[in-house]
């Protein structure tokens, strides 16, 4: 198991593509792209100005006005700072991990996203290929715009799925799912706990967002001043739910395949119904969504692998804690007898060691993959992934990590870490937890 490694921070870019001294001295297609586009930020701009109002705020926005809870996730984040060490030879890094029995090259996947073909047709198709490329985790859902067979036809040594409730006929159709996940070789299945009820998310019903479109003069607008994006869904197509086709029979329309997954699509998934899951799915069972002690010590019970610390990219509710700053009662509480890993405004390296410095075997990040499809196209997944391994080594390098073992113990400084009350969290801390070095609290790490 080993990840890609350079020499010093300048090691993403071939000695023959060169000419001269410095980061910016590559002269092939991908350097060029990584001048114009170096940080989530700039492909965000980028998205913004490519793609219509109505499919950037679905993906940007959260439940009420101003996505607070996006911004939470974000402020938390950086409140996270890592504490280096020096006089480490860190010429040859490592970013290479293990997770659920298989080795991947870094500790980032990308996140299931659903619909994201209102943002740039294919996203899907276009994020799994990168991930098959650069050997990281791709998780689809339920409501992807490209069947689960398809991606794994795309992506077959890197797929997992995660799974939305579908609660009608005693959850038939939830163990259809499961069953189509596991013979298209799906290694991990992911069931969504935190979305028990949909939410009104206000910049969508300004939009009046629908699939397919109605064609109201401020969507037509939109559309028109985005000419790169109306090509695209002209030559592809608007966005599809394939995933749920082979309930609806073959003359089913976008229109229909939309209106099933609004309607049939609603959760219901109890801890019952998650025991007889972990019963018929036979590889690694991972809950989506714990953000209390409790409910994490509950998934363990009955069998899940692994536990996924987020609050759904803070699009479900304000009051939220922010996914970063749950993270480290998971971990002491999952003691080692699940694999814990972070999803939530992981946009870069540095979130990446921040996730693996407070004790996540490993992270998933959304937006920072889709806003480079949407601001890149084809080219878009290729550049994320590298984006992330360029800053994963140069971050490792700068803290003194030569791997992400090593980063696991780096010392931290975590102001807004929750502490929860001794019966929330009554098991004693894990072993590896206890080998880390300490949290740091307060505004000053001494």
């Amino acid at each position: 198991m080993s990840g890609a490694a350079g020499r010093g921070t300048g090691g993403t870019i071939a000695a023959a593509t060169r000419r001269g001294w410095g980061i910016g001295a590559g002269d092939d297609a991908a350097a060029r792209l990584r001048r114009r586009f170096p940080t989530y930020r700039a492909l965000q701009r980028r998205a913004r100005w490519r793609v219509p109002r109505f499919a950037y705020d679905f993906v940007a926005g959260g439940v009420g006005d101003g996505a607070p809870n996006v911004a939470h996730n974000r402020a938390a984040m950086d409140q996270v700072r890592i504490l280096p060490r020096y006089g480490v030879d860190v010429s040859r890094i490592e970013t290479g991990v293990r997770l659920f029995g298989r080795d991947y090259a870094m500790p980032v996947g990308v996140a299931p996203m659903g619909n994201t073909g209102l943002i740039w047709p294919r996203a899907d198709a276009i994020l799994a290929a990168a991930a098959q490329r650069a050997r990281i985790p791709y998780v689809s859902s339920t409501v992807a715009n490209v069947s689960i067979e398809e991606l794994a036809r795309i992506a077959p040594d890197v797929l997992w799925f995660q799974l939305y409730g579908l609660p009608g006929d005693d959850h038939r159709l939830s163990f259809d799912l499961v069953a189509r996940a596991e013979r298209a070789g799906a290694q991990a299945l992911l069931l969504t706990v935190d979305v028990p009820t949909r939410q009104k998310r206000v910049q969508d019903v300004r939009n009046g967002l629908s699939v397919p479109f109605r064609w109201r003069p401020r969507t037509v607008f939109d559309i028109a001043t985005s000419p790169l994006w109306a090509l695209e869904i002209l030559r592809h197509g608007q966005p599809r739910f394939p995933n749920f086709a082979p309930y609806l029979g073959a003359g089913a329309g976008t229109a229909d395949l939309a209106a099933f997954a609004y309607e049939k699509m609603t959760s219901g998934l109890t801890w019952e119904v998650m025991a007889r899951i972990r019963d018929a799915w036979p590889r690694a069972l991972i809950l989506k969504g714990p953000l209390h002690p409790e409910d994490a010590e509950r998934a363990i019970a009955i069998g899940f692998d692994g536990l996924l610390v987020t609050n759904h990219g803070g699009r479900q509710l304000d009051a939220a804690p922010a996914s970063v700053d749950v993270l480290p009662a998971i971990v002491a509480q999952a003691r080692g007898r699940a694999t814990v890993m972070l999803d939530g405004s992981v946009r870069s390296g540095l979130d990446v060691a921040r996730a693996l410095a407070l004790g996540a075997a490993g992270t998933l990040a959304g937006r920072a993959f889709l806003w480079s499809v949407a601001a890149l196209g084809e080219a878009g997944g290729d550049h994320a992934t590298a984006a992330f391994g360029e800053e994963i080594r140069g971050v490792f390098a700068q803290i003194g990590a030569r791997s992400p073992e090593e980063a696991a113990r780096a010392t931290v400084q975590h102001p807004g870490a929750l502490r929860f009350q001794p019966e929330a969290a009554a098991a004693p801390p894990s072993p590896i937890a206890a080998g880390r070095p300490p949290v740091l609290e307060g505004l000053a790490a001494r």
